[in-house]
């Protein structure tokens, strides 16, 4: 079984919710061009396809053999994850294995890009060198230059050229045909991220904190403080009048392009945050950083959007308002339902949970390795999962690592699953 963790949070209809479900800090961000549904990548190795619309994860996915670092949509449904592992996975909605691997890089990937016309994707790695994948298959063109790690990617809108930033402090312009030379710029701090507006204006952000808006063609038009530390994140909303920097100390900074003026800054928790996305509207945003949760904001006025509203009429828990297993479980709301009219989400539903044996349900697509393991799950068992973590408690689950420590907190959880789920 996968648990998730989010939180019911709403706001003024639509409900929006704050989404949970990453056993580690959420390292990227992808929205799909709909605005009804996200990617996410995080350092516990996993990726979540999410229901922007309905709050909840529909996918958890377990490939790589490290973290997560960056995420991109693809035409038809598809979306590509990649991260410390070196490695591409091209996913479909809804398959629970990559439809392809790419495989050449030599160091983590730190970014991805998709061109215009969606047929080549572009990496980013530590191993110096940006990749051209064809999505359809064959052998990747490696562009070499950079003489330190490249940790950001982007294709100019009109797909004739890809934008790199490295940590060697240059951005360079790669021109893909007519034989044009690349276009190098030195800039005053290593690099950890790019972007391109609609226009082809790129943004570039480092270990300053400073943001660095460039022509074109590559010439340094001004830069902003946007941080007194370093900036790891960059989204420009698509209209292209926005820009959010995302920084180490859990702020973002948004930035009107054309003045380069600093309009709002967002303050989240006071954690890193990793990742940020504008939603296709060009006023919301999606953050996501190294309290694992993922929020929604409101780029123009500067506000959080979506607000903790626990007993709104749409909380699945309103009925057990005072039991502490009930808070306990918020933690699980994103992926898992407690009736059976429910059904399944990205885990399967917990209805009737204690007395099956694991990875049993009829209708749930379970990891192979579940089916091998001789568990009935239980109020002990159930404990026992979350004491140890599940990658130890039931290895080969797609589950996102995640460990109750308080025996207190395990035990009313287990008590409230047991009332929650009593079949009816």
């Amino acid at each position: 079984m996968v648990f998730a963790l989010a939180a019911s949070v709403f706001d003024a209809a639509p409900a929006f919710a704050q989404l949970r479900g990453h056993g580690g800090p959420v390292r990227a961000l992808a929205i799909a061009p709909d605005g009804l549904r996200a990617i996410s990548g995080s350092f516990d190795t996993t990726a979540i396809r999410w229901s922007l619309g309905g709050n909840s994860a529909e996918q958890v996915m377990r490939f790589h053999d490290g973290a997560v670092n960056t995420v991109t949509w693809l035409k038809n449904d598809r979306f590509a994850t990649a991260g410390e592992d070196g490695q591409i996975a091209i996913w479909t909605a809804g398959k629970t294995q990559p439809d392809i691997v790419l495989k050449g890089h030599t160091a983590p990937i730190a970014a991805l890009a998709v061109s215009p016309d969606g047929a080549t994707l572009a990496s980013a790695s530590w191993d110096h060198t940006v990749r051209l994948w064809p999505v359809s298959g064959g052998e990747p063109r490696v562009l070499e230059g950079h003489s330190q790690a490249v940790n950001g990617v982007a294709f100019t809108p009109d797909g004739r050229n890809v934008v790199s930033a490295g940590y060697d402090q240059t951005l360079r312009i790669w021109p893909l045909t007519g034989g044009a030379q690349v276009t190098i710029e030195a800039l005053p701090a290593p690099l950890n991220t790019v972007a391109v507006a609609r226009d082809g204006e790129i943004i570039a952000a480092g270990a300053t904190g400073k943001v660095f808006f460039l022509t074109a063609e590559g010439k340094l038009r001004g830069d902003v403080d946007a941080s007194p530390i370093p900036v790891i994140a960059l989204a420009v909303s698509s209209d292209g009048v926005l820009v959010a920097a995302a920084g180490i100390r859990g702020s973002v900074t948004v930035i009107e392009r054309t003045t380069m003026r600093i309009a709002h800054t967002l303050v989240g928790p006071g954690l890193p945050v990793w990742s940020v996305a504008f939603f296709p509207d060009n006023r919301t945003l999606l953050t996501g950083g190294t309290d694992r949760m993922i929020r929604r904001w409101n780029a123009i006025t500067g506000e959080a959007i979506d607000t903790v509203m626990v007993g709104s009429p749409d909380d699945p828990l309103t009925q057990f308002a005072g039991d502490h297993g009930a808070e306990v479980f918020k933690a699980c709301v994103a992926c898992h339902t407690l009736t059976p009219d429910e059904g399944n989400r990205a885990g399967p539903t917990l209805a009737g949970i204690f007395g099956r044996k694991i990875a049993s349900l009829p209708g749930y697509n379970f990891s192979p390795a579940l089916k091998q393991l001789d568990i009935v799950w239980s109020p002990e068992t159930v404990a026992k999962l979350f004491e140890v973590g599940p990658m130890t408690y039931t290895p080969g689950t797609k589950m996102p690592e995640q460990v109750i420590t308080s025996a207190e907190d395990r035990k009313a959880l287990v008590d409230f699953l047991a009332k929650a789920t009593a079949r009816r």
